[in-house]
């Protein structure tokens, strides 16, 4: 397997990154916006939200191939040590490893920058995601039934929670 690195995101990623979410956008209810993203939503969506909040580019021997990030979970202070996870890979690049080393970057990321707990909101037709998160330790912590609505079909969300130690 190549070797799997991150580079905290910058300008000059966008457009790879862009690539790889909008595939997700126009194919999938893996996410929830139901338009292609412009390069400035691109920004928007990976831009840290303070000090502690950052997105990582995921290369595996090659072009940049996914991204994962961390963002606040609500903006209520009480919410400070508890954030939101998301991990996107290119579709070739899925099933070998890299979400479960992007995972682990993430976690340590968050555990040197104070995070209690973890959030992993799922879309709860994604079992690929759910997998993953089941298997790294995360429990599930919600369910909420038919709250989005994407190609005609309602979807359920799922939430998976890890408290770090």
């Amino acid at each position: 397997m190549d070797k799997i690195e991150f580079e905290a995101v910058e300008e000059k990623h966008l457009g790879e990154l862009l690539e790889i979410y909008n595939y997700y956008v126009l194919n999938t209810t893996v996410t929830w916006h139901d338009g292609a993203l412009s390069i400035d939503d691109m920004r928007e969506l990976v831009a840290g939200a303070g000090d502690r909040f950052a997105s990582f580019a995921i290369r595996a021997g090659g072009p940049v191939c996914g991204y994962v990030s961390i963002r606040p979970f609500k903006t209520r202070p009480a919410y400070r040590d508890t954030a939101e996870i998301g991990i996107y890979l290119r579709k070739d690049a899925c099933g070998r490893g890299i979400g479960r080393a992007a995972l682990a970057h993430i976690e340590d990321y968050a555990r040197q920058n104070g995070f209690h707990v973890l959030i992993a909101a799922i879309s709860a037709d994604n079992e690929e995601s759910i997998r993953l998160f089941e298997k790294a330790g995360y429990e599930k912590c919600a369910h909420f039934k038919e709250v989005g609505k994407k190609f005609g079909k309602l979807l359920d969300c799922v939430d998976y929670q890890k408290i770090l130690n």
